[in-house]
């Protein structure tokens, strides 16, 4: 963990406890883990003052639950205290495979009914918490952040009604749109993206990368992505490139125009190894046309690193395409649900952001500034010229 000096000078804002949404149990439990050795392993003299109780405990997870009636309403109930707390509540409002029962049928949670079970969390607190933060990785309808004619502004109203409700600070990852936190400009909003975290998943992968300009070109598969594709890039220290998606803007279908054809935009990439780099994957279908075009171009290998992998059509488009060798790898984070069968496929890749997280949540539980947590661009570059040099390196 960087920086731990900057702990061991602070004082935490108020005993921490994290409260895991049902739709995010999974990686709840991977931060919980790592929270509970960070506090173990800080020399704080804190820890040991009777004034901090419970600054080190054998977990940070919260006994609470949501239960429904038999109607579909629900309701959040917390079984222990929570006066006094800095809360994190962690929330997946993607993941689709937790269920809950309504008149006799079983009904799959959508990110409306993620996004209200997290209201009655906070309503449930009651006025009692010290501080409430959400962690919100995939920013609730974060694609429809501004409007155009007669829409709605779902995500700027939601992060609006968040904050009336006492929210913090908001904490999310790859924002389909970060200028959407000015709806609360006077709220904490973070931000953060996982280039090193796909930097490092892709090296434990792939055994013979070379990372320079000659082999290696970081790919934007439309104008939205192009400034994480540049940063990405700009680190490595290779070229990049960029798709332009032409739309037939006279049809819509599924509320979007569709896409008529990807044209590229940059140098050749004959025997190149490309990564191609997004913030999602949602059905899939721009991405693969997009890599076999540029196995078309006669690309070495093609990656894919996206932040959140919906798979929203399935995995049978991307087992076809990999068996066609349009891509090598799909590398995604594990910071949404992932469906299971995903874990067997060749050609996937995870990037574990529970380590990252968790160091985010011990940063500002002390109110340090989380550029602590980051430095990604030196450790970027201890790895590379490590793997580059073929000697062994740590990944943590």
């Amino acid at each position: 963990m960087p920086n731990l000096q900057e702990l061991e000078n602070a004082m935490p804002v108020a005993p921490l406890k994290l409260v895991a949404m049902p739709s995010a149990k999974g990686l709840a439990r991977n931060v919980n883990d790592y929270l509970i050795g960070y506090r173990k392993s800080v020399n704080n003299k804190v820890k040991n003052d009777p004034a901090f109780h419970g600054y080190i405990e054998s977990s940070y997870l919260t006994d609470f639950e949501c239960p429904r009636f038999g109607s579909g309403e629900g309701k959040a109930v917390f079984y222990e205290s929570i006066r006094g707390k800095d809360l994190f509540i962690l929330t997946d409002v993607c993941n689709h495979s937790i269920t809950y029962s309504m008149n006799g049928y079983s009904n799959h949670m959508s990110p409306d009914d993620h996004y209200q079970d997290l209201k009655r969390v906070i309503a449930a607190c009651n006025g009692k918490a010290h501080r409430i933060n959400v962690i919100m990785p995939f920013l609730y309808e974060g694609r429809q952040h501004k409007r155009s004619g007669r829409e709605s502004l779902d995500c700027a109203f939601a992060l609006d009604e968040l904050c009336s409700m006492g929210v913090s600070n908001f904490i999310t990852f790859d924002a389909h749109d970060p200028r959407v936190q000015n709806a609360t400009p006077l709220n904490g909003f973070d931000n953060f993206t996982p280039p090193y975290q796909f930097i490092k998943a892709l090296l434990s992968a792939e055994e013979d990368l070379l990372v320079d300009k000659e082999h290696l070109v970081v790919i934007s598969p439309d104008e939205g992505a192009l400034d994480r594709a540049i940063y990405f890039a700009t680190v490595l220290g290779v070229d990049t490139g960029m798709f332009y998606k032409r739309r037939d803007y006279s049809v819509v279908v599924n509320g979007k125009n569709p896409i008529v054809a990807h044209e590229f935009l940059g140098d050749k990439i004959e025997d190149k190894d490309v990564i191609i780099i997004d913030d999602m994957i949602s059905s899939g279908e721009s991405m693969l046309d997009t890599a076999r075009q540029l196995k078309e171009m006669h690309a070495r290998r093609v990656f894919v690193c996206c932040t959140f992998g919906l798979f929203t059509n399935g995995l049978k488009a991307f087992d076809e395409a990999y068996e066609k060798c349009y891509f090598d790898k799909v590398v995604t984070t594990n910071l949404t649900y992932l469906p299971r069968e995903l874990y067997s496929k060749p050609y996937f890749v995870e990037a574990d952001m529970s380590k990252f997280l968790a160091s985010i949540i011990d940063f500002m539980n002390h109110d340090v500034s989380l550029a602590n947590t980051l430095a990604t661009t030196e450790k970027i570059h201890n790895i590379l010229d490590a793997y580059n040099r073929r000697v062994p390196y740590d990944l943590n």
